[in-house]
């Protein structure tokens, strides 16, 4: 608070002779009553005397060291995507040499396996039954119908050392020229690596309408069939499939034998080891 001024004129014995135009008021000046001090204080310490080109200085050290350490992880981070591009690089190398080396030994073993191939050899057929009557057909067709029943023996072999192979075939044809007497099927089955096994296979016809195909089957030699030499051609293909890891590979045999009987050779083997054309 400002100081309050008082004004007091002075007394006419203590002025003496000066006369009243002469006379000159007084002033007395109070201090202020209370100062605060605190306040005053707590302001000058509030004050930031730093100089101007101090806090500058302050300013361009922190900006520094603030882009330094921006910097630094800049550089932390491009060194961890180099460290992740460079295992990425080498998973990915090692993941196509594995399947380099992969197909390389499945094409090893494929080229092997192919020198195995899987073999059938016929040995003998077996006319059990030959018979041939005049009759007549669905159609009631007269003619003459053939009744035949015969089995063929084979070996199989599965010379491989790797792989087992499933075998399948077509029917097992026996043919009078085009014209086909009788027929088989053989039972799928799997046959294990370097192994064999005997095989027989049935193959019949019931009552199969002749119209004129075989004109040796005249009234004269149904009378007397123990005169009847008979060219048949036995005809089928077998398919033998092998998984070579994970590779199939299927192998093809087509087998031809030209054979020759005579009904008086019914229920004797008629050896094929000879006669037989493997393809």
């Amino acid at each position: 608070m400002a100081g309050r001024i008082h004004k007091k004129y002075g007394s006419d014995e203590s002025m003496g002779t000066l006369s009243s135009s002469q006379r000159s008021p007084l002033y007395y000046v109070e201090s202020p009553q209370s100062l605060d001090v605190e306040k005053l204080s707590i302001h000058s310490n509030s004050v930031d005397f730093t100089p101007s080109h101090s806090r500058g200085e302050s300013s361009t050290s922190r900006y520094s060291t603030t882009w330094k350490k921006l910097d630094e992880k800049n550089d932390e981070n491009d060194e961890d995507d180099e460290d992740v591009h460079d295992s990425t690089h080498k998973y990915i190398c090692c993941f196509f040499g594995f399947l380099l080396l992969f197909a390389l030994v499945c094409f090893i073993l494929w080229a092997v396996g192919r020198s195995f191939k899987p073999r059938a050899n016929l040995e003998n057929i077996v006319f059990k039954k030959l018979d041939v009557q005049f009759g007549n057909d669905r159609t009631e067709v007269p003619t003459y119908l053939l009744s035949l029943n015969s089995t063929i023996t084979m070996m199989y072999t599965n010379p491989a050392t790797y792989f087992g192979v499933h075998v399948t075939s077509t029917l097992l044809q026996l043919r009078y020229y085009d014209l086909t007497l009788a027929s088989g099927q053989m039972q799928e089955f799997h046959q294990s690596s370097k192994s064999q096994q005997k095989l027989v296979v049935f193959v019949s016809a019931d009552q199969v309408p002749l119209y004129g195909g075989i004109s040796i089957l005249g009234n004269d030699t149904i009378e007397n069939m123990n005169n009847v030499a008979m060219a048949m051609n036995i005809t089928f293909e077998l398919k033998s499939k092998a998984d070579i890891l994970g590779v199939l590979s299927t192998f093809y045999q087509t087998i031809g034998c030209p054979i020759t009987f005579h009904v008086n050779q019914l229920g004797k083997p008629l050896s094929l080891i000879d006669s037989c054309v493997y393809k």
